[in-house]
């Protein structure tokens, strides 16, 4: 949502009670430039959690069986 300055200083915090609700960055212009964004915190994560823990999940396999350093049988357990 791109908005003027003026506006988002009277609507401010309609403007991020929907920014909570829906996660959409809300972007600030002043004379058509854009001068500020507000983006949505982010969630926070579980300190005890070990950092290579919270990364679990994320990556993609981009290499096949031949191209990789990985066994085969370790190839197949990664997909």
């Amino acid at each position: 949502m791109t908005i003027k300055v003026t506006v988002f200083k009277s609507q401010c915090l309609e403007l991020l009670r929907t920014l909570e609700k829906d996660g959409k960055p809300i972007e600030i212009t002043r004379h058509g430039k854009t001068i500020a964004r507000v983006l949505p915190a982010l969630k926070q994560v579980n300190k005890a959690t070990k950092p290579w823990q919270r990364l679990r999940g994320t990556g993609e396999m981009l290499a096949s069986p031949g191209e990789s350093f990985l066994s085969e049988s370790d190839f197949e357990a990664n997909q």
